[in-house]
């Protein structure tokens, strides 16, 4: 404060790193299928392109693999997860499906190249077959049950082993999108799934997490975040009856997670909105609505005022 005055100082103006740190976070917190519209909005108010270019270069990786984006490979030979667990390094993420590497421009949200696997990027041959037998019978199963999504089955330990005998673990990702941004809304749908096959005992242990989260923003701003960990196992067995019991066992708690979404939806107006207003006043007494007579703000003023004495 300047002596002998009572205005308060001028606000300090904010560094070009703390601009970009503000940016980064609305940028890597944006909604689902919303950070171009975030990026537009942060690009005008920063009114400096190099600030946003370097929030922008650090904050669209963190979004693209917190939302498991798939983008599509440029031969079109399918799309390509951006997730930590087919990540070789900051722009070049591996796709087991089709045994390839694929080059991203994670700003662009687009795939740029696509090369081969080398031999040291990929599994031994015993793995390779419950790999792609499971990731077969998923992508049936993700194909009938969410019309825009991708799944994808990483090995992620014991990919050398040459045959039984030995353990290993696969992670299995699911993800489902709805855009609808003309209609005011958005949606994503994502579930991991650790998959941990141990020879003694013969056992595949199965922990999966699911993640639903929608925003709706019309005339408001509602968010919806809902989500939940199972916890499941059956027999290590041939390829083909593996992966028949663990994409069963998916489908069948995936079901009754949306179908408990479902249920709380229906109720959501008895419940969860009642919840949110108070039951009682703050005298803990219902208002007596069939004599309310008693309660005459006339009556209570002019007693007050002395009016008429």
């Amino acid at each position: 404060m300047a002596d002998g005055g009572d205005e308060p100082d001028e606000a300090e103006e904010l560094s070009g790193k703390q601009k970009a740190e503000i940016a980064k976070w609305f940028l890597a917190n944006a909604p689902a299928g919303e950070i171009q519209y975030v990026a537009k909005d942060v690009r005008s108010i920063l009114g400096d392109d190099a600030i946003y270019e370097m929030a922008a270069a650090e904050a669209y990786p963190v979004y693209n693999k917190a939302h498991l984006i798939a983008l599509q490979m440029p031969d079109r030979s399918g799309d390509v997860l951006i997730t930590a667990y087919g990540e070789l390094d900051k722009n070049n993420y591996f796709d087991p499906r089709t045994a390839q590497v694929a080059t991203v421009d994670h700003v662009k949200q687009v795939c740029t190249n696509v090369r081969p696997a080398s031999d040291e990027e990929l599994p031994s041959p015993y793995i390779e077959e419950f790999r792609s037998t499971l990731a077969d019978e998923l992508s049936k199963y993700v194909g009938e049950t969410y019309p825009n999504g991708t799944c994808a089955v990483y090995c992620i330990s014991g990919k050398d082993a040459e045959g039984p005998g030995a353990d290993f673990e696969f992670v299995i990702v699911i993800s489902a999108t709805k855009y609808s941004p003309q209609n005011f809304c958005n949606g994503r749908l994502q579930s991991t799934w650790n998959v941990d096959f141990t020879d003694d005992p013969q056992l595949v242990e199965i922990k999966g997490k699911i993640l639903v989260g929608s925003h709706y923003f019309e005339e408001g701003n509602v968010h919806l975040d809902a989500k939940n960990e199972f916890k499941d196992s059956t027999i290590f067995q041939s390829p083909e009856d593996c992966a028949a019991s663990i994409t069963n066992i998916i489908c069948h708690h995936e079901t009754e997670f949306m179908a408990s979404l479902e249920a709380s939806y229906v109720h959501l107006p008895d419940t969860t909105f009642k919840d949110l207003r108070r039951k009682l006043p703050v005298t803990r007494t219902l208002f007596p609505w069939d004599s309310t007579l008693q309660f005459s703000l006339t009556r209570d003023i002019t007693r007050e005022l002395e009016i008429g004495q």
